[in-house]
């Protein structure tokens, strides 16, 4: 390179250090769409709430939530990766649709390491083991030997095909060793009807729309996939507890710009982000939602998304799912 491009060069990038720096100075100087990719009234529209209003409020400016559902979540995320790299179009970011889907749908659309830039995580939600409380199983290793004693009788529900649900299914009996049968269904709603009227036994699922029923003993929760016990059930065993060491199936939820954002919108964001997840009001909705608060860098997200996508995304490929 000529010294004469090579100062061309240098001075091009300090152009445009000049004008990041502006516009993270003004921003937001205009409305902020925070698209979630999923209907109303789920796990990732409410964390989304969450830090909409918070963001509103710290920045001055109006985070509107805008849901884009369809396909498994493919549909709202590949909104996002098309959008103007400005900070004016961010997502609030899932394992399912960051780690599972692009491995899982053939027609996804996005790379979550290429076409994103992840601003910061927000929480992690455990997946837990859950059963009717007529189910003799009291324990994991009591569940694996009874699932070994009668390969292929013993049902197992979960929410649809790719949910993290569906995939700490599918990983247990990878891990475990064991043959049994998934039942999934459309969601989280029924497969809690069906547990509590006992027409399936054990199943996996979030925490939020079984909590009440734990609480009130008609549900059983045998462990929990988290490293650490989950906050709102102190007695209730990891799995790494309770006989299967290194087991671990946590569901993510962070936020995410399209890739070429600004550094300095991202690292603006990423400030304000941690701040609302150390504020108590906001950890304790975020508990309520049935997660727990995690805060993290942009640096420290996308290494985040790296591995959970190797993990779930082989796994997709390892047992041969697809959808179309």
């Amino acid at each position: 390179m000529s010294r004469f491009a090579a100062a061309a060069v240098l001075a091009l990038a300090m152009m445009l250090a000049v004008i990041g720096a502006a516009a993270a100075a003004d921003y937001p100087a205009r409305t902020v769409t925070l698209v979630v990719p999923y209907p109303p009234g789920g796990g990732v529209d409410a964390m989304a709430r969450v830090v909409a209003a918070k963001l509103s409020e710290a920045l001055h400016a109006q985070f509107i939530v805008d849901n884009r559902p369809g396909a498994g979540g493919t549909i709202g995320t590949r909104v996002v990766a098309q959008a103007a790299p400005d900070g004016y179009t961010l997502l609030l970011g899932h394992t399912g649709t960051i780690s599972i889907d692009p491995s899982l749908y053939v027609h996804a659309g996005y790379d979550p390491r290429k076409d994103f830039a992840p601003i910061g995580l927000v929480a992690s939600m455990p997946v837990a083991l859950l059963a009717n409380p007529s189910f003799p199983a009291k324990s994991i290793s009591d569940v694996i030997a009874m699932a070994k004693a009668q390969p292929g009788k013993l049902n197992l529900g979960t929410s649809a095909l790719g949910t993290g649900g569906y995939m700490c299914a599918e990983l247990f009996k990878a891990e475990a060793g064991v043959d049994m049968a998934i039942i999934p269904y459309k969601g989280s709603a029924p497969v809690m009807n069906d547990l509590l009227g006992g027409h399936v036994s054990v199943a996996f699922s979030v925490l939020p729309p079984a909590l009440g029923n734990i609480q009130a003993g008609k549900l059983r929760a045998i462990a929990v996939t988290s490293k650490k016990r989950f906050s709102l059930l102190p007695n209730v065993p990891t799995f790494d507890e309770a006989g299967m060491p290194g087991f671990e199936a946590v569901l993510h939820y962070g936020l995410l710009a399209p890739a070429g954002t600004p550094k300095e919108i991202v690292e603006k964001l990423n400030r304000e982000l941690r701040k609302l997840v150390d504020n108590p009001d906001v950890q304790k909705q975020i508990h309520n939602e049935g997660g727990d608060p995690m805060t993290s860098t942009a640096a420290e997200y996308a290494a985040d998304i790296d591995k959970e996508e190797t993990k779930w995304g082989g796994l997709v490929k390892r047992l041969g799912l697809k959808v179309e």
